[in-house]
């Protein structure tokens, strides 16, 4: 029997930037089924003790920084970590990724998920933006009227309860993985489920 894999983010974390393909290519191998589940983070800190990044002493501010050029040169993926194009409202990105996994299914939505990060901490692209977001269709190969989609109450709606599920979780920040009830957070704990994973597929 597939596992299922609750995958809680955001369009513009470079922590998801980072785990992003990993995870999937893990959840493959797996032949776990994953839900996407982006979320609302400034919601999510506001409720948790998280700060927005602007917010945070310049010390945790500074060696953000020296993590994430340490861990984009561990894995050997290209990041600008002070992108032109950050902070930016993911909100659009977060809608569009709902309604895609919607029409499309959720392979089509992972791969636009990866497609958004990269397009902000790889290309330096404004995911907040209307043409970007439509080019980012067509280069997956998905209809422009997603984004008209994107727009509708109803996929409001889901962001926001997909919100509300993860403050109900008492999750607090991006990625979050979350098995059978069980929280992974952080790309830095991949391992971990890959084991989780592995050891089912083992007992089974």
């Amino acid at each position: 029997m597939s596992r299922v894999i609750d995958y809680f983010f955001a369009p513009h974390s470079p922590w998801t930037y980072l785990g992003h393909e990993r995870f999937a290519a893990i959840a493959r191998e797996a032949g776990a089924t994953v839900r996407l589940i982006p979320v609302d983070l400034l919601k999510l800190f506001a409720v948790s003790g998280g700060l927005p990044l602007p917010q945070r002493p310049p010390q945790r501010q500074a060696y953000r920084l020296l993590e994430l050029r340490r861990f984009s040169q561990h894995l050997g993926m290209p990041m600008n970590v002070e992108p032109t194009f950050f902070p930016v409202a993911p909100h659009k990105a977060a809608r569009l990724i709902i309604a895609v996994d919607q029409a499309d299914g959720a392979d089509a939505a992972m791969r636009l998920t990866g497609a958004l990060l990269r397009a902000v901490w790889e290309q330096q692209r404004d995911i907040a933006d209307d043409v970007t977001l439509t080019a980012l269709l067509g280069e997956q190969g998905l209809p422009a009227e997603r984004l008209t989609r994107a727009a509708e109450d109803d996929i409001g709606a889901q962001y926001d309860a997909n919100t509300q599920r993860a403050i109900d979780a008492s999750l607090f920040g991006a990625p979050s993985y979350v098995i059978d009830g069980e929280l992974f957070w952080g790309q830095d704990r991949l391992d971990f489920v890959q084991r989780e994973l592995a050891n089912a597929n083992t007992n089974a």
